[in-house]
């Protein structure tokens, strides 16, 4: 790992330290938790989960639902706001190397947006602990798990749209598009289509699994409704075709693998152009 990268990345975490977004959304995720505990959502059950296990279940779903949008629309004018600023031609000018800039961009984005909603998810369970509360250590570990996977997959898509696009208005609208079409194929158009076209049901469910919302909503609910009964007979094509646990490392792994993919294209495509 080159020196200018590391420079560079710990630049961009220091301005973030000094922007007010930066420090609204961390405000965002921790009021969120301490309002759970202040309206007693630890106390209350739902399907067997009660506790602190009741709060993660409920903070999981309320980030799946808004993480995902901020980290593209934050992220996908990393590398066009700086070229079209002209910082990105002074950075370069530096002892720094296209790839280095590319990935501390990268890497300073991942910690920025993943550590304060870790550290809100750590803040409740620190807190349940000191409480006397029972700390679920397997479901902590699992959400923190899923949160490393769905940061990866959106900042990676993101850097890639980021390194293609030729201006920040085509930046944030294609990512905008984007979301409403993985939000779209979660199950309105997909029950749509199957219906419309007569199509077999096992592809429109493969459909949408290569969905990473999809896959982060379902992965969320194995847990919390271990056999998807939520999801009626879909369930049982997934739970037949891949195990529970099977399942589970899938829900972490492949949207890892889709955001690294997406940054290494985006990084090529970088590199062996006129960006500037």
């Amino acid at each position: 790992m080159e020196k200018g990268m590391i420079n560079l990345a710990t630049l961009e975490l220091r301005q973030s330290l000094r922007s007010p977004a930066f420090w609204g959304y961390s405000l965002l995720f921790g009021s969120f938790v301490a309002l759970m505990f202040a309206f007693g959502i630890t106390e209350s059950q739902i399907i067997g989960f009660v506790g602190l296990s009741r709060l993660m279940v409920t903070f999981m779903q309320v980030t799946m639902v808004i993480l995902p949008i901020y980290i593209l629309i934050s992220t996908v004018r990393a590398v066009v706001g700086d070229r079209e600023s002209n910082v990105m031609e002074y950075v370069l000018s530096l002892p720094v190397s296209f790839s280095g800039y590319y990935w501390a961009k990268f890497w300073a984005k991942f910690i920025e947006i993943f550590i304060p909603v870790f550290l809100a998810l750590l803040g409740a369970t620190i807190w349940g602990a000191i409480s006397d509360i029972d700390v679920p250590w397997d479901l902590f570990i699992y959400y923190s798990m899923l949160l490393v996977s769905m940061v990866f997959c959106f900042v990676g898509i993101a850097m890639y749209i980021s390194a293609r696009a030729k201006s920040q208005n085509i930046a944030i609208s294609t990512v905008f598009i984007l979301w409403l079409l993985l939000v779209a194929f979660l199950d309105l158009i997909l029950m749509g289509l199957m219906l419309k076209t007569r199509m077999d049901a096992h592809v429109v469910i493969f459909m949408g699994m290569i969905n990473p919302l999809q896959v982060f909503r379902t992965a969320t609910l194995a847990l919390f409704d271990p056999k998807l009964t939520v999801m009626g007979p879909a369930s049982y094509y997934i739970l037949d075709t891949i195990s529970r646990i099977g399942f589970i490392i899938f829900a972490i792994s492949y949207p890892i693998i889709v955001g690294v993919g997406a940054a290494f294209l985006g990084n090529r495509y970088f590199k062996h152009n006129d960006i500037i």
